[in-house]
Parts: C-alpha cells; sequence; structure tokens
C-alpha cells in the first residue's frame, strides 16, 4: 500500500511536469530504483509504461493543434521501434549496478542540457534549399534506431534527447516536441515488453495500474495549465533538482 501510495504521488507530479513543461519524464526510473529500492527491470517496465500515457495524451494534443507531422514522425518511429529493441537486449546483459550508474548518469546530463539549453520561442524552420532530415529516410531511420537503442538502454523517456536533436536538424521547435511524444510511444512499447518480462507481473501490477493512472491525471491537468507558469522557472528547477539527486547517486552521498 505505502509503495502504491508513493508511486501514486510520483507520477501524480512527474506527469503534471511533463504535462507543463515536456520534461522530467527521466526521473521516474531514478525514483522506482534509488527511492523504492526495485529491481532495473521493474523501475523501467514502470517508467516506460508511464511514458507511453504522456506519449499518447501529449501527441495527441499536438496533433489537434498542428504541431506534429505524423508522416514523419512515423519513419523516425519505425528506426526507434528497432532501436529500443536492441536497447532493452543490452540493458539485460549488463550488470544492474552498471545500468543504475547509467541511469544517473542520464539524468545528470539531461539536467545539464536542460538547463543550458536557451528557449528563445523562436521557430527554427528547415532550409527547402539544403539538407532536410524529412525527405532524407535513411537519415531519419539511422536517427530513430540509435536515439531508441540509447533511450531504451538508460531509461530515459526519449523527448529529452530526441527533441533537441529534431531541432538542431531544422525541425521548429513545437513539431521537435509533438514527434518527440509521439515517438516516445514505439520506443516505450517494446521496453515495457521487454522489461515486464523479466517481472513478477501479478506482483507489480498493482503498483503499475496505479502508476498510469495517475500519471495520466497528472498529464492532464498539467497540460490544461501549462500556459498558466513560467516553464523556463520551472524547467531550471527541474534540472537543478536532477543535477543535484543524480550527482549525490553517482557520488555515493546518497
Amino acid at each position: 500500500m505505502v509503495i502504491c501510495l508513493l508511486t501514486a504521488a510520483a507520477n501524480l507530479a512527474v506527469g503534471a511536469l511533463v504535462g507543463l513543461c515536456g520534461v522530467a519524464g527521466f526521473l521516474l526510473p531514478m525514483f522506482y530504483t534509488a527511492s523504492l529500492g526495485m529491481n532495473v527491470s521493474e523501475g523501467l517496465a514502470l517508467s516506460f509504461a508511464a511514458f507511453i500515457v504522456s506519449g499518447v495524451l501529449g501527441s495527441w494534443n499536438y496533433k489537434k493543434a498542428g504541431n506534429l507531422d505524423l508522416a514523419f514522425g512515423l519513419r523516425l518511429s519505425a528506426g526507434s521501434l528497432a532501436g529500443a529493441v536492441l536497447g532493452v537486449r543490452l540493458n539485460l546483459i549488463i550488470p544492474e549496478e552498471q545500468v543504475k550508474m547509467l541511469l544517473y548518469l542520464v539524468v545528470l546530463l539531461s539536467g545539464i542540457s536542460i538547463l543550458l539549453r536557451k528557449d528563445n520561442g523562436k521557430e527554427k524552420q528547415s532550409n527547402a534549399e539544403g539538407f532536410s532530415i524529412e525527405k532524407n529516410l535513411p537519415v531519419t531511420l539511422v536517427l530513430g534506431f540509435l536515439t531508441g537503442a540509447i533511450c531504451s538502454m538508460s531509461g530515459a523517456g526519449g523527448p529529452v534527447l530526441v527533441m533537441p536533436l529534431l531541432v538542431v536538424f531544422g525541425i521548429s521547435i513545437r513539431t521537435a516536441v509533438g514527434v518527440a511524444l509521439f515517438n516516445s510511444i514505439f520506443i516505450g512499447l517494446p521496453a515495457v515488453a521487454g522489461y515486464l518480462a523479466q517481472c513478477d507481473l501479478m506482483q507489480l501490477l498493482p503498483v503499475l495500474l496505479t502508476a498510469l493512472a495517475a500519471h495520466a491525471v497528472g498529464v492532464y491537468y498539467g497540460s490544461k495549465n501549462a500556459g498558466r507558469i513560467n516553464q523556463g522557472i520551472l524547467k531550471k528547477g527541474v534540472a537543478v533538482f536532477s543535477i543535484v539527486i543524480a550527482g549525490c547517486k553517482l557520488s555515493g552521498i546518497l
């Protein structure tokens, strides 16, 4: 019961942050493994199940707003689906303590990335006369494969890695967020299947259902109130918290 209550609180909070500013999902694997003491497979199964929920809700909202390039998202996700399968297999053959260190490192680097990223509100558009990743299927598939493998192996949700890379390739910021959320569904599906296969499903089921319900509520209400809060300050707060916690775990303080 205590684990379910803590899981509900964490997913409600992280879901709200994802709905408000699009980041923070990467904190869930660390919560499960570091705070609740779950093994890596259990923590990642629960985390990626939540990422599927936020991906579905978030990408649906971005699609309605006209900020999801579905055709490009499907091509990118085809690569991610295959990459996620490989990432799960790699995770399962790496010693658990090393995987935990990888999780904390990803959280640390994600926090630093958020803190250093400048959201100036300008829409960066692809140059029609130059390189366009939307029109280059091989590059799109390779990008999807690599990010899918890294995310499923490390526990990163997807948007925190995929979204900045898409912006670098010239995708507008809003479309990059929409595509990254959609892409996280396809990273999450093989990840959940792979990690759940290593768990006692009946024992984990009450926690899983609690996590999904709480995360969905958090994402929904967070997205409904996203315009009422300074997202820049919120992102910096998430980044600082992530850096401090991950740094303490990596250094052995916690």
